[in-house]
């Protein structure tokens, strides 16, 4: 009877404590979501403000009365629309763009077996040190003597030459897939192309998913690319539209400009939502073999 009252006690306390650990985890999971989450609300709030009511002390966070006008002044003071448009055309481009070369790269560095194989993949991963702004000026000379300056093409062509970071992501992932399957798709007939596109390109989608949430926000939230190659007003983007509103006036119209900031994350947060499951799925397995 001891023994077993002792049992009974030892798991109540096993439970306790799990419970205890449980409380204090999600306490301060809540905790940092609310600090995270504060200047989401905050711009939201200011985006249905009028301009006089943003700076009030104390803080107005819920707007009595809410002024949707902001959302439709936006679209009367800059062709909004056609920015939009610009922006989510380059993003999308971008994104197919590095998808498409950095799997294949990716492929090839993970199953193709030539001379200098490591030694060209350590050499691509050590441009990852190397910062946008060393190159910004060569690469702003390469595109004006091939004539890309003031064309999208200058912005988004890029992408379909690879990048490091994705083939680094794409070519870990491909590790962790099983040879086996390879082999059999081999056996069957299939060629390398296919066996990328038949097989390894469907197990990927959570690596795939991963690496097109990264390119989208990238490029959709570019600002020094735009402003560097393009000069026409219709071919601006998002950002050099809320940029221009801090220069349109005398005073910075803010709750245009919050209402601007909301209208940029809506899409980056549906993009989000719906590839989340595949997105965490890729952040966990992806580089698990090397």
């Amino acid at each position: 009877m001891a023994t077993l009252a002792h049992r009974v006690q030892s798991r109540r306390g096993k439970w306790m404590s799990m419970a205890l650990r449980n409380t204090l985890s999600y306490l301060v999971l809540i905790v940092l979501t609310v600090i995270m989450g504060l200047p989401f609300v905050w711009m939201l709030s200011s985006s249905l403000k009028s301009q006089g009511y943003i700076f009030i002390y104390p803080p107005q966070w819920i707007p009595d009365p809410a002024r949707w006008q902001n959302y439709i002044d936006l679209l009367n003071e800059m062709p909004f629309l056609q920015f939009a448009y610009n922006s989510t055309k380059i993003a999308i481009l971008a994104t197919f763009g590095q998808l498409l070369t950095c799997s294949l790269a990716a492929y090839a560095f993970a199953r193709f077996h030539f001379p200098g194989r490591d030694t060209l993949f350590t050499i691509l991963l050590a441009t990852l040190m190397v910062p946008f702004q060393v190159t910004m000026i060569p690469v702003f000379i390469t595109m004006h003597r091939i004539n890309l300056l003031d064309t999208h093409l200058a912005l988004w062509g890029p992408a379909f030459l690879g990048g490091a970071y994705g083939t680094f992501l794409l070519r870990q992932f491909f590790l962790t897939l099983p040879p086996e399957l390879e082999d059999a798709a081999r056996v069957d007939g299939c060629g390398r192309f296919g066996i990328w596109w038949r097989i390894f390109l469907p197990l990927s989608k959570p690596a795939l998913a991963t690496l097109g949430i990264f390119v989208f926000m990238n490029y959709w939230n570019d600002l020094l690319g735009p402003v560097l190659y393009l000069s026409t007003k219709a071919k601006m983007t998002l950002t050099i539209g809320l940029a221009m509103l801090f220069h349109q006036w005398g005073a910075t119209p803010w709750n245009l400009v919050m209402a601007g900031s909301v209208v940029m994350v809506l899409p980056v947060l549906i993009i989000y939502a719906l590839g989340q499951k595949y997105f965490v799925q890729g952040i966990v397995t992806t580089g698990l073999k090397f």
